[in-house]
């Protein structure tokens, strides 16, 4: 679905904007992402999604939280653990290719430049994401690999 990215505002989330942006998380893994998982890997990542310890850490500022919202609806969210790698990015699968995610990780890099002062960021890109990601500059740094059911690989961008 084609929107006006104008009226896209990519900001740094607000502690009542948590709940929209998990759901969002894992609805579009649900659609996206889980064909290429275990049933291991399902649960170990709705259980992530759902865990109230990475809320806390949230309300404490050790997780970056931050969301692509238009008209009051969540389109986009990406979040941020140990200051450079991206833990979740997920953009509403009704909105893929309107530039969102790219916005997102513009948004974080210039983050993590001026206000962690590091020149990278990192991903464990899921099987889904890997043309996205390198089409945004990622590059691989190992192999594919598998943990707790999770398959992902691991990836750079230097800023």
């Amino acid at each position: 679905m084609k929107i006006d990215t104008s009226k896209v505002v990519v900001r740094c989330a607000y502690n009542s904007d948590w709940d929209g942006a998990m759901k969002l998380a894992w609805r579009t893994f649900a659609r996206f992402d889980a064909p290429d998982y275990s049933e291991e890997g399902i649960i170990n990542f709705r259980n992530f999604v759902r865990d109230d310890t990475l809320r806390k850490m949230f309300v404490a500022g050790h997780y970056q939280l931050f969301v692509a919202v238009c008209d009051g609806k969540y389109l986009g969210m990406i979040s941020l653990r140990e200051k450079i790698h991206i833990s979740l990015l997920f953009v509403d699968g009704d909105y893929h290719c309107n530039g969102i995610g790219r916005a997102l990780i513009k948004f974080v890099a210039e983050y993590v430049l001026t206000e962690e002062g590091v020149d990278r960021l990192t991903v464990n890109s899921s099987p889904y994401a890997i043309d996205f990601y390198h089409r945004l500059g990622f590059r691989d740094t190992h192999k594919e690999t598998v943990a707790d059911g999770i398959k992902f690989t691991p990836m750079e961008l230097r800023l």
